[in-house]
């Protein structure tokens, strides 16, 4: 059976709720803020353009190595056979290049 309580007793255990329930509204009308809420969504949005980033690193890190290990053998010479076609054709499109400004002009 349960002892009955003080009056005492109860008046301490409503202000004890009282005092839980204005801690309560307290976080409640922080994170309902709106500098609170227009934080949250930048540091979402920040985190969002951190992650991008890192993969478009990693994707173009990637592609370097790709192209690096096409152009240059394992001890690090380069691959004549392959390197001397993708600077003609770099040659050639920088010419093209050229030859489109001047006539533009």
């Amino acid at each position: 059976m349960a002892e009955a309580r003080t009056p005492a007793q109860i008046e301490a255990d409503i202000v004890r709720r009282r005092q839980e329930l204005a801690v309560t509204l307290d976080e409640i009308g922080v994170r309902l803020h709106p500098k609170t809420i227009m934080d949250e969504a930048k540091a979402k949005a920040a985190q969002a353009v951190d992650r991008t980033a890192g993969r478009a690193y990693v994707a173009a890190n990637r592609a370097v190595s790709d192209v690096r290990a096409q152009l240059v053998s394992e001890n690090g010479t380069p691959r004549l056979e392959r390197v001397i076609p993708v600077a003609m054709v770099g040659v050639a499109v920088i010419g093209l290049l050229a030859l489109r400004t001047r006539r533009r002009r």
